[in-house]
């Protein structure tokens, strides 16, 4: 149920990739969830005005997409965000797949934190999101005296 990999078992140059393709669902959740109604993710009216023609899937959702990635592929469950920092490079729209590609970049077992960072691409090549971010881990647990 849970991936409880520890700082131990990370190594910098880790990686993964995964793509996704993100759909009118997704969106719908994201939107209901976060109540995120801009009219650029839900009126297509409004959105044919725009400079992207059409409706695009909310960034922060393909943000924490990418963040599941890492989560489930990558590093686990245990760490626990304390740093993210997102660039917003391309739109997604509805129907695009996005290939997310993350990395560990940096480890400090002293502090308990592992550096990540990610780039994700559509499915023309074009980068639509970077990512560098901070986990913190858990302590070890101390020995048991028994």
């Amino acid at each position: 149920m849970y991936d409880l990999k520890s700082i131990d078992e990370l190594r910098v140059g880790d990686r993964v990739s995964v793509s996704k393709t993100i759909t009118e669902a997704d969106g719908a959740m994201y939107i209901a969830s976060t109540g995120d109604f801009g009219p650029v993710h839900v009126d297509d009216g409004y959105a044919s005005t725009t400079r992207f023609g059409e409706r695009l899937a909310p960034g922060i959702l393909v943000a924490g997409i990418c963040t599941s990635v890492l989560t489930a592929e990558l590093v686990g469950t245990v760490g626990v965000s304390i740093r993210d920092c997102f660039w917003f490079t391309g739109a997604v729209r509805y129907g695009d797949t996005i290939t997310f590609d993350i990395w560990i970049s940096g480890k400090d077992e002293e502090n308990r934190t592992v550096d990540w960072q990610a780039a994700a691409r559509n499915e023309a090549g074009l980068e639509v999101l970077k990512a560098d971010a901070t986990l913190k881990f858990p302590r070890k647990k101390a020995p048991d005296p028994k």
